[in-house]
């Protein structure tokens, strides 16, 4: 497999823990639900984005380069690792975030200050945007800055994902169990199009289902179009010899309530039901939503009472703090 060879720079605690959900799949009275602990990678408090920094960052680190950028919104996690991540290989972080200054910082916005990133805030500008003009900056005062895509999604960071499978089809080897579906968390895309590939690579059966957090894609893209462009490079980059097409992607968009980050009462309840039941904390944006999603669909019937489904926990627990107000009983 041409990932084993490509640059990588080890940053989290790998594999992360895979165990069954026993109390809340009795409370929901659905199928046998397991979890994969990804909240637990051990950088900064975790998270999904420590694979694909591992790829994106070793290529950075293989070019020379002495500072990291990056975007995202005002409590990114993508944000608070790749700050994290510079920290601990000493390199410069700049971090170009949604909205504006703060009076108050919680969440992931106290631990990027901690971590040491600059922040420059963008205003409506959270995907990105801005990053051509800091880059120039930084630049011009003779420093090398390597841009990491917004949340981590192109075919290096995709790739991380790829391997993840690979560390999964260890652990159900071990535990004797074979999943029928993987639900996840899916947002900029590149944890879904490197699950896609992985799948297909490893000649697996299980459904990938991902549930959207939020219908935006990007300016010229839908989420769906996204997802398969980037499932598709990231094919090709790895040089499988196969292409991924419409059959391959199942997206569900009916869980993004009134937007992307506003809490509605599904993310209340499912954040509520795992930590009553598993003391397990899901975020309010991503994990939240994709295991009310997932709660949705039990409900629905959409599984069988005999089949093993697994909810990948991509982290962002930080987030909490911030929202307290909304959360609160």
């Amino acid at each position: 497999m041409k990932h084993l060879e490509l640059p990588r720079q080890p940053l989290g605690f790998f594999p992360t823990p895979l165990h069954e959900l026993a109390n809340l799949g009795r409370v929901l009275g659905g199928p046998r639900i397991f979890i994969k602990r990804d909240d637990q990678t051990g950088l900064a408090l975790g998270g999904n984005k420590v694979r694909k920094l591992e790829y994106i960052i070793g290529r950075a680190l293989a070019q020379g380069a002495d500072t990291l950028i990056t975007a995202g919104a005002a409590q990114s996690n993508h944000c608070r690792q790749t700050a994290a991540a510079a920290a601990s290989l000493n390199m410069a972080c700049h971090l170009i975030l949604g909205g504006s200054a703060q009076k108050t910082a919680n969440g992931n916005l106290l631990l990027d200050q901690l971590l040491g990133a600059e922040i420059h805030w963008a205003g409506r500008h959270r995907k990105g945007e801005d990053i051509p003009k800091i880059e120039e900056e930084l630049r011009n005062a003779g420093l090398q800055p390597f841009v990491v895509p917004y949340g981590g999604s192109n075919e290096l960071g995709a790739t991380g994902f790829v391997e993840a499978l690979r560390e999964l089809d260890s652990q159900t080897f071990a535990m004797q169990i074979d999943f029928d579906h993987i639900v996840f968390a899916s947002s900029s895309g590149g944890t879904h199009a490197g699950l896609m590939v992985g799948k297909k690579l490893l000649k697996k059966d299980y459904e990938i289902t991902g549930i959207a957090i939020d219908k935006v894609g990007s300016a010229e893209k839908s989420l769906p179009e996204l997802i398969l462009d980037l499932a598709n490079a990231t094919a090709n980059y790895l040089e499988t010899g196969f292409q991924i097409d419409t059959s391959d992607l199942i997206l569900n968009e009916n869980y993004t309530g009134a937007g992307y980050g506003i809490i509605g009462e599904a993310e209340r309840e499912a954040i509520r039901l795992t930590a009553k039941h598993e003391g397990i904390l899901l975020d309010p944006v991503y994990t939240g939503r994709a295991m009310a999603g997932l709660i949705g669909l039990i409900r629905k019937g959409r599984f069988k009472k005999n089949e093993f489904v697994l909810f990948w926990h991509t982290g962002g627990a930080p987030a909490l703090f911030a929202s307290a107000d909304e959360l609160s009983m």
